[in-house]
Protein backbone atom coordinates (compact mmCIF):
# COMPACT_ATOMS: atom_id res chain seq x y z
CA UNK A 1 0.00 0.00 0.00
CA UNK A 2 1.47 3.28 -0.78
CA UNK A 3 2.25 5.65 2.31
CA UNK A 4 0.63 8.97 1.36
CA UNK A 5 2.33 12.33 2.00
CA UNK A 6 -0.56 14.07 4.14
CA UNK A 7 -0.20 17.23 3.23
CA UNK A 8 0.25 16.66 -0.61
CA UNK A 9 -1.54 13.36 -0.93
CA UNK A 10 1.45 12.11 -2.52
CA UNK A 11 2.79 8.85 -2.19
CA UNK A 12 5.56 9.39 0.39
CA UNK A 13 8.46 7.30 -2.15
CA UNK A 14 7.11 8.50 -5.27
CA UNK A 15 9.95 10.17 -7.71
CA UNK A 16 9.61 13.97 -9.15
CA UNK A 17 9.84 12.78 -12.83
CA UNK A 18 11.00 15.48 -15.66
CA UNK A 19 10.89 15.02 -19.03
CA UNK A 20 13.14 17.59 -21.01
CA UNK A 21 13.63 17.53 -24.56
CA UNK A 22 17.35 18.12 -25.88
CA UNK A 23 17.34 21.45 -27.41
CA UNK A 24 16.68 22.58 -23.72
CA UNK A 25 19.54 20.35 -21.97
CA UNK A 26 21.68 21.22 -24.83
CA UNK A 27 22.89 24.39 -26.93
CA UNK A 28 21.81 22.62 -30.46
CA UNK A 29 21.80 26.14 -32.03
CA UNK A 30 24.38 24.97 -34.38
CA UNK A 31 22.89 21.46 -35.47
CA UNK A 32 19.49 22.84 -35.75
CA UNK A 33 21.14 25.71 -38.25
CA UNK A 34 22.01 22.45 -40.35
CA UNK A 35 19.14 20.83 -40.24
CA UNK A 36 17.26 24.11 -41.32
CA UNK A 37 19.44 24.75 -44.53
CA UNK A 38 20.55 21.27 -45.62
CA UNK A 39 17.56 19.14 -44.07
CA UNK A 40 17.39 15.70 -42.50
CA UNK A 41 20.30 14.10 -44.06
CA UNK A 42 22.59 17.30 -43.45
CA UNK A 43 21.58 17.07 -40.00
CA UNK A 44 22.18 13.43 -39.68
CA UNK A 45 25.64 13.56 -41.55
CA UNK A 46 26.62 16.41 -38.90
CA UNK A 47 25.39 15.02 -36.01
CA UNK A 48 27.35 11.75 -36.95
CA UNK A 49 30.39 12.93 -37.90
CA UNK A 50 30.43 14.91 -34.58
CA UNK A 51 29.08 12.54 -32.23
CA UNK A 52 32.29 12.09 -30.14
CA UNK A 53 32.41 16.31 -29.81
CA UNK A 54 29.91 16.95 -26.57
CA UNK A 55 27.36 19.39 -26.60
CA UNK A 56 27.54 22.80 -24.63
CA UNK A 57 24.82 23.09 -21.77
CA UNK A 58 22.01 24.24 -22.83
CA UNK A 59 19.28 26.99 -21.15
CA UNK A 60 18.09 24.42 -18.66
CA UNK A 61 21.63 22.29 -18.36
CA UNK A 62 21.88 23.98 -14.85
CA UNK A 63 18.62 22.96 -13.43
CA UNK A 64 18.52 19.38 -14.71
CA UNK A 65 22.06 19.19 -12.58
CA UNK A 66 20.82 20.71 -9.70
CA UNK A 67 16.98 18.22 -9.70
CA UNK A 68 19.88 15.37 -10.09
CA UNK A 69 21.93 16.60 -6.91
CA UNK A 70 18.98 15.94 -5.01
CA UNK A 71 19.50 12.14 -5.19
CA UNK A 72 21.33 11.48 -2.37
CA UNK A 73 21.11 7.71 -0.22
CA UNK A 74 17.20 7.85 -1.55
CA UNK A 75 16.60 8.07 -5.24
CA UNK A 76 13.63 11.35 -4.87
CA UNK A 77 14.24 12.64 -8.91
CA UNK A 78 13.99 10.92 -12.53
CA UNK A 79 15.15 12.95 -15.52
CA UNK A 80 14.21 11.49 -18.44
CA UNK A 81 15.18 12.56 -22.30
CA UNK A 82 12.41 13.16 -24.92
CA UNK A 83 13.84 14.04 -28.35
CA UNK A 84 12.75 14.22 -31.70
CA UNK A 85 16.36 13.05 -32.83
CA UNK A 86 16.54 9.22 -34.18
CA UNK A 87 18.32 7.16 -32.31
CA UNK A 88 21.53 7.29 -34.57
CA UNK A 89 21.75 10.88 -34.44
CA UNK A 90 20.51 10.85 -30.44
CA UNK A 91 23.78 9.12 -29.91
CA UNK A 92 25.83 12.48 -29.50
CA UNK A 93 23.11 13.97 -27.01
CA UNK A 94 23.87 10.86 -24.90
CA UNK A 95 27.61 10.54 -25.21
CA UNK A 96 27.30 14.54 -24.30
CA UNK A 97 25.18 13.27 -21.01
CA UNK A 98 27.75 10.97 -20.12
CA UNK A 99 30.67 13.56 -20.96
CA UNK A 100 28.76 16.04 -18.18
CA UNK A 101 28.02 13.36 -15.60
CA UNK A 102 24.48 13.25 -16.02
CA UNK A 103 22.69 10.50 -14.23
CA UNK A 104 19.90 10.17 -17.72
CA UNK A 105 19.41 6.43 -18.36
CA UNK A 106 16.26 6.52 -19.74
CA UNK A 107 15.08 8.05 -23.38
CA UNK A 108 12.52 8.14 -26.25
CA UNK A 109 14.17 9.20 -29.81
CA UNK A 110 10.83 9.40 -32.09
CA UNK A 111 12.88 10.93 -35.59
CA UNK A 112 10.79 13.78 -36.20
CA UNK A 113 7.63 13.38 -34.43
CA UNK A 114 5.96 14.86 -31.69
CA UNK A 115 7.52 12.48 -28.82
CA UNK A 116 4.83 14.29 -25.97
CA UNK A 117 2.78 11.16 -26.29
CA UNK A 118 5.26 9.15 -24.07
CA UNK A 119 5.73 12.25 -21.55
CA UNK A 120 2.75 10.48 -19.77
CA UNK A 121 3.73 6.86 -20.20
CA UNK A 122 7.19 7.55 -18.08
CA UNK A 123 4.95 8.88 -15.60
CA UNK A 124 6.42 12.84 -15.79
CA UNK A 125 5.41 15.89 -13.62
CA UNK A 126 7.12 18.37 -15.77
CA UNK A 127 8.02 18.41 -19.10
CA UNK A 128 10.38 21.15 -20.80
CA UNK A 129 11.17 21.89 -24.16
CA UNK A 130 11.97 24.04 -26.69
CA UNK A 131 9.30 23.07 -29.02
CA UNK A 132 5.67 24.84 -28.07
CA UNK A 133 3.77 22.77 -29.96
CA UNK A 134 4.56 19.71 -28.24
CA UNK A 135 4.22 22.05 -24.71
CA UNK A 136 1.01 22.69 -25.42
CA UNK A 137 -0.02 19.03 -26.07
CA UNK A 138 1.38 17.83 -22.78
CA UNK A 139 -0.46 20.68 -21.13
CA UNK A 140 -3.81 19.27 -23.09
CA UNK A 141 -3.15 15.90 -21.39
CA UNK A 142 -3.03 17.04 -17.93
CA UNK A 143 0.82 17.52 -17.78
CA UNK A 144 2.90 20.54 -16.36
CA UNK A 145 4.71 21.62 -19.19
CA UNK A 146 6.51 24.52 -20.21
CA UNK A 147 8.35 26.18 -23.48
CA UNK A 148 12.13 27.09 -22.70
CA UNK A 149 13.20 30.51 -23.56
CA UNK A 150 16.69 31.13 -25.03
CA UNK A 151 18.45 32.96 -22.43
CA UNK A 152 21.73 34.65 -22.05
CA UNK A 153 21.48 34.43 -17.70
CA UNK A 154 23.99 33.01 -16.13
CA UNK A 155 22.90 30.14 -13.72
CA UNK A 156 22.47 30.51 -9.95
CA UNK A 157 25.76 29.31 -8.11
CA UNK A 158 24.21 28.23 -4.99
CA UNK A 159 23.42 25.02 -4.57
CA UNK A 160 19.76 25.00 -3.18
CA UNK A 161 17.59 24.52 -6.23
CA UNK A 162 15.18 27.83 -6.82
CA UNK A 163 12.16 27.48 -8.80
CA UNK A 164 9.72 30.65 -9.32
CA UNK A 165 6.09 30.54 -10.30
CA UNK A 166 3.47 32.81 -11.26
CA UNK A 167 0.14 32.69 -10.04
CA UNK A 168 -3.37 32.17 -12.51
CA UNK A 169 -3.23 30.46 -14.89
CA UNK A 170 0.36 28.50 -13.61
CA UNK A 171 -0.18 27.47 -10.04
CA UNK A 172 -4.24 28.39 -10.52
CA UNK A 173 -6.72 27.73 -12.87
CA UNK A 174 -7.83 31.10 -15.31
CA UNK A 175 -10.78 31.98 -13.92
CA UNK A 176 -9.72 34.93 -12.50
CA UNK A 177 -7.60 35.81 -15.50
CA UNK A 178 -10.76 35.59 -17.02
CA UNK A 179 -12.69 37.99 -15.21
CA UNK A 180 -9.60 40.45 -15.66
CA UNK A 181 -9.20 40.46 -19.31
CA UNK A 182 -13.05 40.73 -19.98
CA UNK A 183 -14.16 42.93 -17.14
CA UNK A 184 -10.39 44.80 -16.31
CA UNK A 185 -8.53 45.35 -12.72
CA UNK A 186 -11.46 46.70 -10.70
CA UNK A 187 -14.24 43.92 -11.81
CA UNK A 188 -10.93 41.05 -10.75
CA UNK A 189 -10.65 43.02 -7.31
CA UNK A 190 -14.08 43.09 -6.92
CA UNK A 191 -14.13 39.56 -7.80
CA UNK A 192 -11.65 37.99 -6.00
CA UNK A 193 -12.31 40.09 -2.79
CA UNK A 194 -15.87 38.13 -3.02
CA UNK A 195 -14.51 34.79 -3.24
CA UNK A 196 -11.67 35.27 -0.76
CA UNK A 197 -12.74 32.05 1.44
CA UNK A 198 -13.24 30.05 -1.80
CA UNK A 199 -9.58 28.63 -2.64
CA UNK A 200 -8.58 28.89 -6.50
CA UNK A 201 -8.98 26.03 -8.60
CA UNK A 202 -5.76 24.41 -9.40
CA UNK A 203 -3.52 25.20 -12.28
CA UNK A 204 -1.33 23.15 -14.99
CA UNK A 205 1.80 23.45 -12.08
CA UNK A 206 -0.42 22.60 -9.23
CA UNK A 207 0.86 18.74 -9.06
CA UNK A 208 4.19 19.78 -9.72
CA UNK A 209 4.76 21.96 -6.88
CA UNK A 210 2.95 19.25 -4.73
CA UNK A 211 5.85 17.33 -5.75
CA UNK A 212 8.38 19.87 -5.25
CA UNK A 213 6.29 20.19 -1.66
CA UNK A 214 6.95 16.44 -0.97
CA UNK A 215 10.36 16.58 -1.12
CA UNK A 216 10.74 19.39 1.07
CA UNK A 217 8.61 17.80 3.26
CA UNK A 218 11.11 14.99 4.19
CA UNK A 219 13.91 18.05 5.20
CA UNK A 220 13.21 20.84 8.28
CA UNK A 221 12.37 24.00 6.78
CA UNK A 222 15.41 25.80 7.20
CA UNK A 223 17.46 23.03 5.21
CA UNK A 224 15.59 22.19 2.12
CA UNK A 225 17.45 21.74 -0.50
CA UNK A 226 14.96 23.86 -2.28
CA UNK A 227 13.25 27.14 -2.45
CA UNK A 228 10.24 28.22 -3.77
CA UNK A 229 8.33 31.14 -4.60
CA UNK A 230 5.02 32.83 -5.82
CA UNK A 231 5.65 36.12 -8.01
CA UNK A 232 2.75 37.59 -9.13
CA UNK A 233 1.13 40.68 -10.69
CA UNK A 234 -1.64 40.63 -7.97
CA UNK A 235 -1.54 42.88 -5.57
CA UNK A 236 -3.87 43.59 -2.35
CA UNK A 237 -6.74 43.13 -2.34
CA UNK A 238 -6.22 40.14 -4.80
CA UNK A 239 -3.53 38.56 -1.99
CA UNK A 240 -5.98 36.88 0.35
CA UNK A 241 -7.34 34.68 -1.73
CA UNK A 242 -4.25 32.97 -3.00
CA UNK A 243 -2.80 32.98 0.48
CA UNK A 244 -5.97 31.18 1.79
CA UNK A 245 -5.67 28.65 -0.93
CA UNK A 246 -2.21 27.66 -0.53
CA UNK A 247 -3.32 27.01 2.88
CA UNK A 248 -6.16 24.77 1.48
CA UNK A 249 -3.72 22.91 -0.19
CA UNK A 250 -1.84 22.31 2.60
CA UNK A 251 1.20 22.85 -0.15
CA UNK A 252 4.20 24.94 1.12
CA UNK A 253 5.29 28.13 -0.53
CA UNK A 254 8.99 29.79 0.78
CA UNK A 255 8.18 33.16 -0.40
CA UNK A 256 5.29 35.04 -1.80
CA UNK A 257 5.87 38.32 -3.97
CA UNK A 258 2.56 40.62 -4.94
CA UNK A 259 4.20 42.97 -7.55
CA UNK A 260 1.11 44.83 -8.26
CA UNK A 261 1.93 44.89 -11.88
CA UNK A 262 5.56 45.71 -11.65
CA UNK A 263 8.27 43.85 -13.86
CA UNK A 264 9.08 40.64 -12.17
CA UNK A 265 12.73 40.14 -13.82
CA UNK A 266 14.86 42.11 -11.30
CA UNK A 267 12.57 40.45 -8.12
CA UNK A 268 13.64 36.96 -9.78
CA UNK A 269 16.93 38.17 -9.73
CA UNK A 270 17.14 39.08 -6.49
CA UNK A 271 15.32 35.63 -5.99
CA UNK A 272 18.02 33.70 -7.81
CA UNK A 273 15.77 31.72 -9.63
CA UNK A 274 16.87 28.92 -11.58
CA UNK A 275 13.57 28.85 -13.78
CA UNK A 276 10.34 30.45 -13.50
CA UNK A 277 6.89 29.77 -15.13
CA UNK A 278 4.64 31.95 -16.36
CA UNK A 279 1.67 31.99 -18.67
CA UNK A 280 2.25 35.14 -20.75
CA UNK A 281 5.09 35.23 -23.23
CA UNK A 282 5.52 38.95 -22.62
CA UNK A 283 6.72 38.41 -18.96
CA UNK A 284 8.82 35.17 -20.04
CA UNK A 285 11.00 37.45 -22.42
CA UNK A 286 11.03 40.31 -19.86
CA UNK A 287 12.47 37.35 -17.45
CA UNK A 288 14.73 35.58 -19.42
CA UNK A 289 17.00 38.88 -19.63
CA UNK A 290 17.76 37.99 -15.90
CA UNK A 291 16.99 34.22 -15.48
CA UNK A 292 16.08 30.91 -17.42
CA UNK A 293 12.32 31.05 -18.35
CA UNK A 294 9.33 28.89 -19.48
CA UNK A 295 6.55 29.82 -21.20
CA UNK A 296 3.00 28.03 -19.92
CA UNK A 297 0.97 28.43 -22.99
CA UNK A 298 -2.58 27.95 -20.87
CA UNK A 299 -5.05 29.76 -20.24
CA UNK A 300 -6.89 32.85 -21.72
CA UNK A 301 -3.96 34.54 -22.88
CA UNK A 302 -2.75 32.10 -24.77
CA UNK A 303 -6.19 31.20 -27.03
CA UNK A 304 -3.99 31.76 -30.03
CA UNK A 305 -2.19 29.08 -31.27
CA UNK A 306 1.83 29.77 -31.64
CA UNK A 307 3.65 28.03 -34.37
CA UNK A 308 5.95 25.41 -33.01
CA UNK A 309 9.37 25.11 -33.15
CA UNK A 310 11.49 22.17 -34.19
CA UNK A 311 13.15 19.84 -31.35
Amino acid sequence: MERLDPESDRPRDARLVVAISSRALFDLDESHRVFEEGGEQAYARHQIGNEDVPLAPGVAFPLVRKLLALNGAAPRVEVILISRNSADTGLRVFNSIRHHGLDIVRAAFTRGESPYRYIGAFGADLFLSADAGDVRKALDAGIAAAAILPSAAGSNPGGQLRIAFDGDAVLFSDESERVYAADGQEAFDRHELARKDQPLPGGPFKPFLAALHAIQSEYPADASPIRTALVTARGAPAHERVIRTLRHWNIRIDEALFLGGRDKGEFLEAFGADIFFDDQARHCESAASHVAAGHVPFGVKNLATSKAVGD
